[in-house]
């Protein structure tokens, strides 16, 4: 099965949600020039990292932001990885993934587990407690959010229960850009998965961010990647890769977890 996959690498403007709605509906209007299937976005797409303003700027129960998704997904008929939101509830504001399929139903939501602290985000937001595993086109896929990456076991539980794809949605900062690369094709080598990672371009007053958004198979081969500056990536992937890695090297039965 081919997937055709289309990253928005986008330029956020910082703390200015009807901005970033209108670049993204620009984006995608471009983007479907292209016909993919999965259209995906950046962390905080609507906000930027503009922490100290969440009170004010974040979208409550996400509930402005899965509109605008389901819209847009009904209108052209594709499905969204919708980046990450700011998701202000009863417990405070989380940094909330969106699953959208072509028919505009919410599929998943999953709120970012690992908080950066040098971005201070454990000072304005809540961890999330549940798993990024969604289906899409009847295929098992896992979502996962910028720092997310730096913890295997993370990934791992997710794959071991079937996820062939890793989205990564994500605000890298430019100076960890080699670290931004390396760990996400050791992701996709160890997990034989394809990582599909969309990073945002630009910059905000405090952090220059690294772009290169990518697209990696599951040897851990760069299929597409992104420059520095706001950009539509695009590639088309085979998921059935995946099963024939898997069985060429199978370290999921190889696996010894009683050890670990």
């Amino acid at each position: 099965m081919k997937l055709k996959i289309v990253c928005l690498q986008m330029d956020i403007n910082f703390g200015n949600p009807s901005e970033n709605f209108q670049s993204a509906e620009n984006l995608i209007e471009t983007a479907m020039k292209e016909k993919p299937d999965v259209i995906v976005l950046p962390e905080l797409w609507t906000t930027g990292y503009e922490l100290t303003r969440l009170d004010e700027i974040a979208d409550e129960g996400a509930a402005v932001s899965i509109r605008f998704l389901s819209q847009t997904a009904k209108k052209y008929h594709v499905n969204f990885v919708g980046g990450s939101v700011a998701n202000k509830g009863k417990d405070g504001v989380k940094n909330t993934l969106l699953i959208i399929n072509r028919e505009g139903q919410l599929v998943h939501e999953y709120s970012k587990l690992h908080l950066f602290k040098l971005m201070d985000e454990h000072l304005y937001l809540e961890a999330g407690n549940e798993k990024g595993l969604f289906v899409l086109e009847n295929r098992t896929f896992a979502g996962v959010i910028c720092y997310d990456i730096r913890f295997p076991e993370w990934i791992r539980s997710h794959t071991v229960n079937g996820a062939e794809v890793l989205f990564v949605v994500a605000e890298w900062p430019a100076p960890r850009l080699a670290h931004w690369r390396a760990l996400l094709i050791a992701r996709a080598i160890e997990n034989q998965c394809f990582v599909i990672a969309c990073n945002r371009a630009g910059k905000d007053p405090n952090n220059q961010f690294a772009g290169h958004s990518l697209v990696i198979d599951p040897w851990g081969e760069v299929v597409a990647e992104a420059g520095e500056e706001e950009e539509i990536l695009k590639a088309e992937i085979e998921l059935d890769l995946v099963e024939k890695v898997r069985k060429q090297i199978p370290i999921f039965e190889d696996r010894k977890p009683e050890f670990y």
